[in-house]
């Protein structure tokens, strides 16, 4: 593995897993107690525990302790950079899209009247 990787790369290796991207949809909607992340999801609160170590160091999810109660948040820096990264792609996408649209209509054959 590397020693060191972008934080785009990170961003994207931990949303690859369904259930980080489950926890982080539910921080979308606001704070939450990791007891409260691990109560739909068919897990330890450890194994939780585990995918909000990889969602932290990935720089998506922020997280305080306040006596015994450990809260969550989404950190939006990270995900504005992974939607960036993403736009940037599909508008070049586009443009290619776009271009190649542009050459078919100029070189459509004409079609031939119906007898």
């Amino acid at each position: 593995m590397l020693q060191y990787q972008e934080p785009l790369d990170l961003a994207f290796q931990a949303l690859s897993d369904p259930t980080r991207r489950r926890m982080v949809e539910r921080l979308s909607a606001g704070p939450a107690t990791v007891s409260q992340l691990a109560e739909p999801l068919p897990m330890s609160v450890s194994a939780v525990m585990q995918h909000l170590k990889i969602l932290e160091g990935a720089g998506l999810v922020v997280s305080e302790k306040v006596g015994r109660v450990r809260t969550c948040r989404v950190d939006p820096r990270t995900l504005s950079a992974a939607e960036r990264w993403i736009n940037d792609r599909r508008r070049s996408v586009e443009r290619s899209l776009d271009r190649l649209g542009a050459f078919l209509d100029e070189t459509k054959p004409d079609e031939e009247p119906r007898s």
